[in-house]
């Protein structure tokens, strides 16, 4: 056989075993139930909280480092990178944070916000508001991670560059 050709099919016998190997772990979007998340076009309350310093300059569970000046939030089920409009029921004020991370681990919270998102929604001193959530972009499955591999070293290439 070929030696391109042999290359050709260990490529692509490595390649359809690929997914057998990724793992569900930090950074994996779990498969989610349908019924406990907003979807387009509909709502969920209930009560917000928000989480700062003890966090900040952490990974969350996204893998992203957690910046508590950043609008970002935590949820038990929506696909990381979700946008979610968050709108205080208490004053009227909004604000669409990014979900990167997981929680609340409080069964009677909702979600857990971002200081700068609890500071847009003026609910900072408060700690705790009622809230009503809509689903503004739910994150798609092209925002997965990416994998790549090389076929052989580079040397081997057929594109080679030439000196001067």
């Amino acid at each position: 056989m070929n030696l391109v050709v042999s290359r050709y099919l260990v490529l692509c016998m490595l390649l359809g075993m690929l997914p057998a190997c990724a793992s569900q772990g930090r950074g994996a979007m779990p498969r989610l139930p349908s019924d406990s998340s907003p979807s387009r076009g509909h709502a969920m309350e209930g009560v917000a909280a928000f989480y700062g310093h003890p966090y900040h300059g952490r990974r969350a569970a996204s893998g992203e480092i957690y910046d508590m000046h950043r609008l970002t939030a935590a949820h038990r089920t929506l696909p990381f990178h979700t946008i979610v409009r968050v709108q205080n029921k208490s004053n009227g004020r909004q604000v669409e944070v990014r979900i990167n991370d997981r929680g609340p681990s409080d069964t009677r919270r909702v979600i857990d916000l971002s200081y700068a998102a609890a500071k847009a929604l003026d609910m900072v001193r408060a700690g705790l508001a009622p809230v009503k959530l809509h689903l503004v972009r739910r994150a798609d499955r092209f925002m997965a991670p990416v994998f790549s591999a090389q076929a052989g070293p580079e040397e081997d290439r057929d594109v080679r560059l030439e000196s001067r």
